[in-house]
């Protein structure tokens, strides 16, 4: 990460926290400073290293290493947690829409997948609990001059075909539905990447770990990707950005419009509930959308493929 948000944690923790803040010893000397536990903290995480590589470095032993890794996570999902590990915003939302459409899904949010067993996974998930109760933000678009009413996910073929899930075409049959699995297997990759960046910025995450107990091998992971999610932000103005004035604009293959206020009136009830989740897993639904998709990524991306 960039030296002055590290600094800016090395400050909130030292300030707010009473672990990293700088205390004298028996003899009046000064303690281990927050940027040394800090230091060690985040060179473990970020090498995945064992604690006492840092000795020579630091000047800390393992058990005070350990320590440090461990007061630090905490300080992180504190301090920080509340922030970084929100549910999406509105504008979170939009941008995420925005992107979608510009690489030619409208309506789409993001992709999904799981490093074990997807069904499994997926069947405990709360990633649709707020939709069940009418507490998401209404997502409305169009594709190929149809409107829907529900964002969805890309996600491999493991997944079931609910309309809040677009697969690939696995054995795709003429240029409308190649160019389709292409564009589909491309951008869902995202969500393989961005774990891959994850382990890479902090190698404790694929290596070995350093703890036996359950509930700090969670911690730790939640620290990273708080961390992880921070140096996002911080970076985000260095990224490419997509020029989305195209479709801001509006097009004939397809537009989006986003209505991002949240369905709170609606009144929680099993009722109510047991009709979204049927809407979800509308197979009917889901095949449509998925053809007037196949259509609006031909209309979209046909001329670069005549190009090549």
């Amino acid at each position: 990460m960039n030296k002055p948000l590290f600094m800016q944690i090395v400050d909130r923790l030292s300030n707010e926290v009473q672990y990293f803040r700088e205390k004298k010893d028996g003899l009046r000397r000064n303690s281990l400073s927050p940027l040394q536990k800090c230091t060690a903290s985040i060179r473990v995480l970020a090498y995945g290293s064992a604690a006492d590589t840092v000795d020579e470095y630091l000047r800390l032993g393992e058990t005070t290493t350990q320590l440090c890794v461990e007061n630090f996570v905490d300080g992180i999902i504190y301090l920080f947690g509340d922030e970084y590990l929100r549910r999406p915003t509105p504008a979170d939302i939009q941008r995420l829409l925005d992107v979608g459409e510009h690489r030619g899904f409208s309506g789409m949010i993001g992709s999904i997948d799981c490093t074990l067993n997807d069904i499994n996974v997926l069947d405990r998930s709360h990633v649709f609990d707020d939709i069940i109760k009418g507490q998401a933000p209404n997502v409305t678009f169009s594709v190929n001059g149809r409107e829907y009413h529900m964002a969805y996910y890309l996600t491999d073929g493991i997944y079931p075909k609910w309309t809040a899930f677009i697969q690939s075409i696995p054995l795709p049959q003429g240029p409308k539905a190649v160019l389709f699995a292409q564009r589909q297997e491309a951008v869902r990759k995202d969500v393989e990447r961005a774990f891959g960046v994850l382990q890479a910025r902090f190698a404790i995450a694929k290596n070995p770990t350093l703890f036996s107990d359950k509930v700090k091998i969670g911690k730790i992971i939640r620290a990273c990707i708080i961390l992880h999610n921070m140096i996002v932000e911080d970076e985000r103005d260095g990224y490419t950005q997509y020029d989305i004035s195209e479709f801001q604009q509006g097009e004939d293959t397809g537009t989006s419009h986003m209505d991002l206020t949240y369905s709170t009136n609606i009144l929680i009830n099993v009722t109510n509930m047991m009709g979204v989740r049927t809407r979800i897993r509308d197979r009917q639904m889901h095949q449509q959308l998925k053809d007037d998709l196949v259509k609006h990524v031909w209309l979209k991306f046909r001329r670069d493929e005549d190009n090549n």
